[in-house]
Protein backbone atom coordinates (compact mmCIF):
# COMPACT_ATOMS: atom_id res chain seq x y z
CA UNK A 1 0.00 0.00 0.00
CA UNK A 2 1.59 3.28 -1.07
CA UNK A 3 0.17 6.37 0.62
CA UNK A 4 1.56 9.81 1.31
CA UNK A 5 1.22 12.71 3.70
CA UNK A 6 2.64 16.18 4.15
CA UNK A 7 4.28 16.99 7.47
CA UNK A 8 4.58 20.54 8.80
CA UNK A 9 6.58 20.75 12.06
CA UNK A 10 4.80 24.04 12.85
CA UNK A 11 1.60 21.99 13.32
CA UNK A 12 2.71 18.71 14.94
CA UNK A 13 0.51 15.75 15.75
CA UNK A 14 -0.19 16.07 19.50
CA UNK A 15 0.71 13.41 22.06
CA UNK A 16 -2.45 11.95 23.61
CA UNK A 17 -1.24 9.87 26.54
CA UNK A 18 1.29 7.07 26.45
CA UNK A 19 3.68 5.30 28.79
CA UNK A 20 5.60 8.48 29.65
CA UNK A 21 4.69 11.75 31.30
CA UNK A 22 6.33 15.06 32.06
CA UNK A 23 3.45 16.09 34.25
CA UNK A 24 0.41 18.15 33.52
CA UNK A 25 -0.41 20.33 31.71
CA UNK A 26 2.27 19.41 29.13
CA UNK A 27 2.00 15.64 28.87
CA UNK A 28 -0.39 13.26 30.58
CA UNK A 29 0.58 9.61 30.73
CA UNK A 30 -1.82 6.71 30.31
CA UNK A 31 -4.27 5.22 27.86
CA UNK A 32 -6.56 7.75 26.19
CA UNK A 33 -9.01 7.92 23.33
CA UNK A 34 -6.98 9.16 20.34
CA UNK A 35 -9.26 12.16 19.79
CA UNK A 36 -8.05 15.73 20.17
CA UNK A 37 -9.17 17.39 23.39
CA UNK A 38 -8.52 20.67 25.17
CA UNK A 39 -7.10 18.54 28.01
CA UNK A 40 -3.99 17.82 25.88
CA UNK A 41 -1.19 20.21 24.99
CA UNK A 42 -1.09 21.15 21.32
CA UNK A 43 -4.57 20.06 20.30
CA UNK A 44 -6.13 22.52 17.88
CA UNK A 45 -9.35 20.76 16.84
CA UNK A 46 -11.14 19.29 19.87
CA UNK A 47 -13.25 16.29 18.87
CA UNK A 48 -11.18 15.39 15.79
CA UNK A 49 -9.77 11.84 15.84
CA UNK A 50 -6.02 11.85 15.22
CA UNK A 51 -6.51 9.30 12.43
CA UNK A 52 -8.52 11.91 10.49
CA UNK A 53 -5.66 14.43 10.36
CA UNK A 54 -4.16 14.97 6.90
CA UNK A 55 -0.69 14.25 8.32
CA UNK A 56 -1.53 10.87 9.89
CA UNK A 57 -1.77 7.61 7.97
CA UNK A 58 -3.88 4.89 9.60
CA UNK A 59 -3.96 1.20 8.82
CA UNK A 60 -6.63 -0.98 10.48
CA UNK A 61 -7.52 -4.63 10.56
CA UNK A 62 -11.02 -5.92 10.08
CA UNK A 63 -12.89 -6.54 13.36
CA UNK A 64 -11.23 -9.45 15.14
CA UNK A 65 -12.99 -12.82 14.99
CA UNK A 66 -11.50 -13.78 18.38
CA UNK A 67 -9.48 -12.25 21.19
CA UNK A 68 -5.81 -11.57 20.35
CA UNK A 69 -3.05 -11.02 22.90
CA UNK A 70 -0.08 -8.85 21.93
CA UNK A 71 2.73 -9.11 24.49
CA UNK A 72 6.37 -8.10 24.14
CA UNK A 73 8.33 -6.01 21.69
CA UNK A 74 6.42 -4.52 18.75
CA UNK A 75 8.05 -3.30 15.54
CA UNK A 76 6.62 -1.42 12.59
CA UNK A 77 8.61 -1.82 9.37
CA UNK A 78 8.04 0.95 6.85
CA UNK A 79 9.23 1.33 3.29
CA UNK A 80 9.14 5.02 2.62
CA UNK A 81 10.59 7.90 0.66
CA UNK A 82 10.78 11.60 1.37
CA UNK A 83 11.52 14.82 -0.44
CA UNK A 84 13.61 15.83 2.60
CA UNK A 85 16.97 14.40 3.70
CA UNK A 86 15.54 13.44 7.09
CA UNK A 87 12.18 12.95 8.78
CA UNK A 88 10.83 11.34 11.90
CA UNK A 89 8.62 8.29 11.59
CA UNK A 90 6.30 7.88 14.55
CA UNK A 91 4.13 4.80 14.94
CA UNK A 92 1.34 4.18 17.44
CA UNK A 93 -0.43 0.87 18.02
CA UNK A 94 -4.10 1.51 18.80
CA UNK A 95 -6.88 -0.73 20.17
CA UNK A 96 -10.09 0.38 18.41
CA UNK A 97 -13.16 -0.55 20.41
CA UNK A 98 -16.46 -0.45 18.50
CA UNK A 99 -19.30 1.86 19.50
CA UNK A 100 -21.07 0.70 22.67
CA UNK A 101 -23.24 2.01 25.50
CA UNK A 102 -20.30 3.64 27.31
CA UNK A 103 -18.67 5.05 24.15
CA UNK A 104 -21.30 5.68 21.46
CA UNK A 105 -18.55 6.86 19.07
CA UNK A 106 -16.23 3.98 19.91
CA UNK A 107 -12.89 4.33 21.67
CA UNK A 108 -9.43 4.25 20.07
CA UNK A 109 -6.98 3.52 22.92
CA UNK A 110 -3.25 4.10 22.48
CA UNK A 111 -1.35 0.93 23.38
CA UNK A 112 2.26 1.63 22.48
CA UNK A 113 4.29 4.06 20.39
CA UNK A 114 7.78 4.68 19.11
CA UNK A 115 9.83 6.92 16.84
CA UNK A 116 12.77 6.57 14.48
CA UNK A 117 14.58 9.54 13.01
CA UNK A 118 15.19 8.32 9.45
CA UNK A 119 18.85 9.38 9.32
CA UNK A 120 19.54 7.01 12.26
CA UNK A 121 17.76 4.00 10.73
CA UNK A 122 21.06 2.10 10.25
CA UNK A 123 23.27 3.57 13.00
CA UNK A 124 22.93 6.05 15.84
CA UNK A 125 26.55 7.17 15.38
CA UNK A 126 26.79 7.45 11.58
CA UNK A 127 23.74 9.18 10.07
CA UNK A 128 22.51 8.04 6.64
CA UNK A 129 20.36 10.71 5.06
CA UNK A 130 17.46 9.92 2.78
CA UNK A 131 17.90 10.37 -0.96
CA UNK A 132 14.87 12.24 -2.32
CA UNK A 133 12.51 9.87 -4.11
CA UNK A 134 14.40 6.68 -3.16
CA UNK A 135 12.66 4.09 -0.99
CA UNK A 136 14.29 3.33 2.36
CA UNK A 137 13.41 0.68 4.94
CA UNK A 138 12.85 2.17 8.40
CA UNK A 139 12.03 0.08 11.48
CA UNK A 140 10.20 1.81 14.32
CA UNK A 141 10.51 -0.01 17.66
CA UNK A 142 7.48 0.56 19.86
CA UNK A 143 7.74 0.25 23.62
CA UNK A 144 7.21 -3.23 25.06
CA UNK A 145 3.55 -3.80 25.79
CA UNK A 146 0.88 -6.30 26.71
CA UNK A 147 -2.70 -5.86 25.57
CA UNK A 148 -5.65 -8.16 24.96
CA UNK A 149 -7.45 -6.98 21.83
CA UNK A 150 -10.98 -8.26 22.35
CA UNK A 151 -13.16 -9.94 19.73
CA UNK A 152 -14.84 -7.24 17.62
CA UNK A 153 -12.04 -4.73 18.22
CA UNK A 154 -9.63 -3.62 15.49
CA UNK A 155 -5.86 -3.22 15.61
CA UNK A 156 -4.78 0.09 14.11
CA UNK A 157 -1.35 1.53 13.40
CA UNK A 158 -1.07 5.30 13.01
CA UNK A 159 1.97 6.71 11.21
CA UNK A 160 3.03 10.37 11.37
CA UNK A 161 6.18 12.49 11.36
CA UNK A 162 5.54 13.93 14.81
CA UNK A 163 4.15 13.03 18.23
CA UNK A 164 4.70 16.22 20.18
CA UNK A 165 5.60 16.95 22.95
CA UNK A 166 6.57 13.33 23.59
CA UNK A 167 9.22 13.44 20.87
CA UNK A 168 11.17 16.55 19.88
CA UNK A 169 10.34 18.09 16.54
CA UNK A 170 12.64 17.44 13.60
CA UNK A 171 13.14 20.75 11.78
Amino acid sequence: IWRSWVHDPRHPVPTLGGNITSGEPIMRGGAFNQVESEAFFGCTSPGRPLCERHDVLSFSTAPLDQDMEVTGAVQVVLYCSSDCPDTDLCATLVDVQPANEDYPGGYAMNVSSGVMRAKFRSSFTEPTYLAPGQVACVTVNLHVTSNLFKKGHRLRVDIASSNFPRYDLNW
